[in-house]
């Protein structure tokens, strides 16, 4: 089973910055309809609330694109017939897909699993994740260690690089339907933090966290 290299989302990562710019500067950027983040306060409130500072600090996709968190806009009406999401999974190799329903009502063991969820952790291999209905964040580490929550609603897809700290819950609604995409075999073992150890933890700070990553990032997708 193999897992996707730093180089290869690099590579990614300068592939969506050129869709970017051909959308133009004074395109809207259509992701930010299903999918939005900001930087989150530290209030120790129900999770499922906003979280936001204030004042309210946004994060753009771009910005999440530099910590390798890769995101789309699909049509989750008709995502079994979703060229897009053919090509997006062709291209990535993302050959195994399931779904996952989580609420109070469908998921066994839910407030064990929620509270397991909510554990800060990272993955050996990409987490991929494709809201059909339903919303939840996704929070992610910035390179301050600081917390970015990325709010991911119905047609919103997000790629989390292998070895990035996050964690996830549901938001008031109660409620989220997702595909999950895997390369291979899926493996959804969590390791929670710390384990800065894992071969994929160093490799994650090496390509998009260490000193001057973002610069060349960005120097090679111009």
């Amino acid at each position: 089973m193999r897992r996707r290299k730093p180089e290869s989302i690099a590579k990614s990562l300068r592939n969506l910055k050129a869709e970017a710019r051909t959308m133009g500067s004074a395109c809207k950027d259509v992701r930010e309809e299903v999918i939005q983040a900001w930087y989150m306060d530290d209030s120790d409130e129900d999770q499922r609330l906003p979280h936001h500072r204030n004042p309210k600090q946004f994060v753009s996709l771009d910005k999440l694109a530099e910590l390798g968190v890769l995101s789309w806009r699909l049509d989750a009406d008709n995502y079994e017939t979703d060229e897009e999401l053919k090509k997006i999974r062709e291209a990535r190799g993302y050959s195994y897909m399931d779904f996952c329903e989580v609420c109070p009502e469908k998921l066994p063991n839910y407030d064990e699993k929620i509270k397991n969820f909510f554990e800060e952790h990272l993955h050996t291999d990409e987490e991929i994740r494709y809201c059909v209905a339903g919303s939840g964040y996704f929070d992610v580490r910035d390179r301050n260690d600081s917390w970015i929550r990325v709010w991911v609603k119905k047609g919103g897809m997000i790629v989390l690089p292998a070895g990035i700290y996050h964690r996830f819950t549901l938001d008031t609604s109660n409620y989220i339907k997702a595909m999950r995409l895997f390369i291979g075999d899926p493996i959804w073992t969590p390791y929670n933090r710390p384990h800065d150890e894992l071969p994929a933890r160093k490799e994650y700070l090496d390509a998009f966290l260490q000193q001057g990553s973002a610069d060349r990032a960005v120097d090679a997708a111009a």
